[in-house]
């Protein structure tokens, strides 16, 4: 027997979408948003010579600058005002987390409730702001070391791109938020969704045409393009998956009604982390990999600088190794945020739920946390698959260009999420609508008596 909601998502269609106002709204707003986001990727920082740089852009555009520039939506090629994009952000939301687990009162700060977390973004903007800075004056060095990129070096040429490049992350960092509030999904997931959907046509064109005149293996073409699309199908298939532990409640009496007992379903998604932990991998890599590589742009690195790219560049072991690594950390990590086995226990027994054959309290806390563990070693490998398989041949077959299953985990994986959320508005609104009728009906009475 489905249940109610079920009942109701079956029957959405164009003409419950037609009449959910306050959805379109939020659509409508999600997608003004992202507009602004594109037109900002093509609006370059000044004190650049365009041909200068992307001369020296193209020798590096296969490696790590590639990944950046697909993130960003093209807007590191054009050396745009948001070639940051959120990455400082996410390199500030994954200290954060770190740190309130380990600081006490960090720690009180996130059990407070709406206020504490209110408090946390707010310490999270200021280390956006850091970060953010940290990184473009970076950038600004790099650029004034590489020989004809910057039309007018000195004090003011870097001044100008740290409070542009700052200002970019800042403003797209409050578009984010804004889009969570009044659009609908992830507002900072939905503005690295775009980056990548709108460099997925320019990179497909030129594969085609490096396979056109012979500078690509026609091979490395077709078996990427498998690859990707075994991915896609992989990805939706892990993503839905999930494991049910059932939840029996007992029987009860309400004045003098006996309620049977009832039972449910606790699902635990295989992968509970989302599309996070390969974003929070990519954005730490991205830190010291774009600092290197920038500063390697006027031919002529120091020694020290060609040792740390053999170590962890693009396509290396070490980059592969250390990416690896990083995804599973994360993987764990971020699940133990976002699910609390003895919180979850908790609410059971103090709803008279229980899991058939394991006693409530602390080893229901134990039995959930040891299934959990056991989810997400399945999830951190399928993660890790995904991300890295394409990476492998890419570096393989010296694709100069990047097209990595990262991208494509975060495109599947924050088209799932923004359907679910429509989905959820759809099935909201039709309630309403339910609970109007019954409430005009019940008021209208009996037809009149003579």
């Amino acid at each position: 027997m489905a249940s109610a909601a079920e009942q109701l998502a079956a029957n959405m269609n164009f003409g419950s979408f037609a009449k959910a106002k306050e959805l379109q709204q939020r659509i409508l707003f999600a997608l003004i948003a992202l507009v602004v986001y594109r037109i900002g990727t093509f609006i370059p920082i000044p004190g650049i010579d365009p041909d200068a740089f992307a001369n020296a852009f193209q020798q590096q555009s296969g490696g790590i600058l590639g990944m950046f520039n697909t993130f960003a939506g093209g807007a590191v090629e054009r050396m745009a005002v948001f070639a940051l994009n959120v990455m400082p952000y996410i390199s500030a939301s994954i200290i954060m987390q770190l740190m309130s687990t380990s600081i006490p009162s960090l720690e009180r700060l996130k059990k407070e409730g709406e206020v504490g977390r209110k408090q946390i973004n707010q310490y999270t903007r200021y280390l956006t702001l850091v970060l953010a800075v940290f990184q473009s004056y970076g950038i600004a060095i790099g650029l004034q070391s590489s020989a004809g990129v910057v039309i007018n070096p000195g004090i003011f040429f870097v001044a100008s791109t740290v409070i542009t490049l700052t200002g970019g992350t800042m403003f797209l960092m409050w578009l984010g938020e804004q889009v969570t509030a009044r659009g609908v999904g992830n507002g900072i997931s939905l503005i690295i969704f775009t980056g990548i959907i709108a460099e997925m046509p320019r990179v497909i064109g030129q594969s085609l045409a490096l396979m056109r005149t012979g500078d690509l293996d026609p091979f490395a073409v077709f078996a990427l393009a498998a690859v990707l699309l075994a991915a896609i199908v992989f990805i939706v298939f892990m993503e839905r998956s999930q494991r049910r532990l059932v939840v029996q409640y007992p029987k009860r009496q309400v004045g003098n009604r006996m309620f049977m007992g009832e039972s449910s379903f606790l699902p635990l998604k295989i992968n509970s982390a989302g599309v996070i932990p390969p974003i929070f991998a990519s954005s730490l890599l991205l830190l010291p990999s774009t600092v290197i590589s920038f500063a390697g742009m006027g031919g002529n690195p120091p020694e020290w600088l060609d040792m740390l790219q053999a170590a962890i560049g693009y396509g290396q072991p070490g980059h592969m190794a250390l990416y690896a690594v990083l995804i599973i950390f994360f993987c764990f990590f971020y699940t133990s945020i976002v699910f609390n086995p003895e919180e979850t226990a908790d609410n059971l027994r103090k709803y008279g739920g229980f899991l058939p054959g394991i006693r409530p309290g602390k080893k229901t806390a134990e039995y959930l946390d040891y299934v959990l563990t056991r989810l997400t070693v399945i999830g951190a490998a399928y993660i890790t698959l995904v991300c890295l398989l394409p990476e492998i041949l890419i570096s393989a077959y010296s694709v100069p260009f990047y097209l990595g299953g990262t991208s494509v985990l975060i495109v599947v994986s924050v088209t799932l999420d923004t359907v679910a959320q429509i989905q959820s508005h759809l099935v909201a609104h039709q309630y309403e609508g339910l609970i109007k009728r019954s409430k005009l009906r019940g008021s209208g009475g009996g037809a009149p008596r003579k």
